[in-house]
């Protein structure tokens, strides 16, 4: 019997999992959520491939899988069936047919993260595990300015996790964005692919640059240095948001709806 191959657009808040990745006798991944409700209505098994795997406590309002199945169901079967049998905080949005052929992860050119910063003397209740709070003003032109000596492809060992698996560590930065929204920051970061923590680094390392801990000239040196003891904290994980990924537009993958803040 043939199979079939889907794509969808899964949103999640990731404070209640131990991250994207099954994990043996761990059901409180993402990744064993959505398999579960997805093998209910396929009444099989199904595995799933994602565009980029995210830490415990990372939000998602973008992320692309794919699976394969012989059952055939309408979109709206598989939309409505498995959000059924979701959690409320794991939403599939979107899901499309795609050719056999399609791979979540290997046809993405590139991935687009948001980091959202609450600027104010006074933490939040509503946004505790939406943003990071961080109470002492902040420069958002200087980090822009700093944060554009990151731009292009480089050896981004200095923003690397210490445990990162990739075999290179040289990525592509596209683009990376930081502006005032009322009190909240919003930190963009476009590349090809990331390492493990890269974002979460880079964005530890613009706040120090941010409250004038540090000069801007300082990433620059960060990045030549390629020691990762040089550069900024990690950023918690609650203010990350993986937000969208692109693929060559014939494939007609599904996008998230802007993130909120229309500033």
């Amino acid at each position: 019997m043939s199979y079939h191959r889907y794509a969808a657009l899964v949103e999640y808040d990731g404070s209640a999992y131990s991250g994207w990745q099954r994990q043996p006798f761990l059901s409180t991944t993402i990744q064993e959520q959505v398999e579960l409700a997805l093998g209910q209505i396929a009444n099989e098994s199904i595995e799933i491939v994602c565009a980029g795997r995210t830490d415990a406590g990372v939000h998602a309002l973008g992320q692309i899988i794919h699976f394969d199945t012989h059952a055939r169901r309408s979109d709206y079967a598989w939309l409505a069936g498995a959000n059924r049998y979701l959690p409320p905080d794991i939403r599939l949005q979107q899901i499309v047919a795609v050719r056999e052929d399609f791979h979540a992860r290997y046809d993405a050119y590139r991935r687009h993260y948001r980091y959202i910063v609450l600027n104010s003397p006074y933490a939040s209740a509503l946004w505790r595990m939406r943003a990071y709070w961080h109470c002492y003003p902040l420069d958002a032109a200087l980090m822009q300015a700093g944060g554009q000596q990151l731009l292009g492809e480089h050896d981004f060992s200095a923003f690397r996790a210490a445990e990162c698996q990739s075999a290179s560590p040289n990525r592509f930065l596209h683009r990376l964005d930081v502006r005032q929204c009322g009190n909240y920051l919003l930190i963009d970061i476009v590349g090809n692919a990331f390492l493990h923590h890269m974002v979460r680094n880079i964005v530890g390392s613009l706040l120090m640059v941010g409250d004038g801990r540090r000069s801007k000239q300082w990433l620059a040196d960060v990045l030549a240095g390629k020691d990762r003891r040089q550069a900024g904290p990690t950023a918690p994980a609650y203010g990350l948001y993986f937000y969208r990924v692109d693929y060559p537009a014939e494939d007609r993958i599904p996008q998230p709806a802007p993130l909120l803040f229309p500033c």
